[in-house]
């Protein structure tokens, strides 16, 4: 049977990529059959990706039958997977985020989460020599999900060994770290197709603050105006996004990745109230500044406090 490889739902470059990295190295290098898959559309960065090294676009899929031999990328929190993830037969995770609990699986499996920047990161170490075998199009995935993940090495999640992986990957492909991390920036920036839902929904995690459910969405951009002239209709379209998803409420950080910042918008006092509990803000109008902060899973959802 086929393991299908999947990160989480919304998925950007690092779930997209890193799928097709690790399914590759099973079915070239370990000899078992793999399919990578994705659980949402690519966000716009990830589908430059896909396009510039001339990758296949992963099926979509949004469940999996029962016994089905899987491997998680990327995540191991049930919230972010399908609803019948426990079904499946897990065979294996590869992670970089903190553990969350709540999946089960049919036996012993092989585990790896590392306190690294990005889940590519970690497969190239795993493959120890193999990662040699990369054909281009691999290579060029996984330096895609590296600089995505630390933000071409300005978020605060990048570690030493994340950008010399990063920095070997480019050197052998021939590729201007500075130049194609500007050029997936911009892909990332274009979101003048996406709906205000979309756009709430595209890079979000679900987080619950002592007892408040909340929708935690980082839109990362070298043209933060883009967004922030949307604001009015951004808030407005967060209280249905709210309901449909069964969140009491959408947090949305704009980070600007060149002025290395995120702006919060504050469309009530509930978020008023997590933005100067959570990070010290002083509030006024409907947003506010946060400088310095980049990473959700490092600077955003540790602090929150409601």
């Amino acid at each position: 049977m086929t393991t299908l490889v999947f990160g989480h739902k919304s998925p950007d470059t690092d779930s997209t990529g890193s799928p097709i990295i690790w399914a590759w190295y099973l079915n070239e290098v370990k000899g078992v059959a793999a399919k990578p898959v994705l659980l949402g559309e690519p966000n716009t960065e990830a589908a430059f990706v896909l396009t510039r090294w001339s990758l296949d676009k992963p099926e979509i899929i949004s469940a999996v039958d029962a016994g089905t031999p899987v491997v998680i990328v990327d995540t191991n929190n049930p919230a972010e997977l399908p609803a019948d993830i426990n079904a499946a037969d897990i065979t294996a995770i590869i992670d970089h985020h903190k553990l969350v609990g709540g999946l089960e699986t049919k036996g012993p499996i092989d585990i790896t989460v590392r306190p690294l920047a990005c889940t590519a990161t970690i497969m190239v170490d795993l493959m120890g020599e193999d990662a040699a075998r990369m054909p281009e199009a691999i290579k060029g995935a996984a330096l895609s999900c590296i600089l995505s993940d630390t933000l071409e090495f300005r978020s605060p999640t990048t570690t030493a060994h994340d950008k010399a992986v990063a920095e070997k990957l480019a050197a052998e492909l021939g590729v201007d770290i500075a130049a194609y991390a500007s050029e997936m920036f911009e892909a990332k920036s274009d979101v003048s197709a996406f709906s205000d839902a979309e756009l709430l929904r595209m890079d979000s995690k679900e987080y619950t603050v002592d007892g408040t459910d909340f929708r935690v969405s980082v839109l990362e951009t070298t043209a933060p105006k883009l967004v922030l002239d949307r604001k009015d209709s951004l808030m407005a379209s967060m209280v249905d996004v709210a309901k449909e998803d069964g969140a009491d409420q959408v947090l949305l950080f704009v980070v600007d990745i060149l002025n290395e910042e995120a702006t919060l918008l504050v469309p009530n006092d509930l978020v008023k109230a997590v933005a100067e509990k959570s990070f010290g803000a002083s509030v006024t109008g409907d947003t506010v500044v946060l400088p310095g902060i980049m990473s959700r899973k490092k600077q955003i959802i540790p602090n929150l406090k409601v």
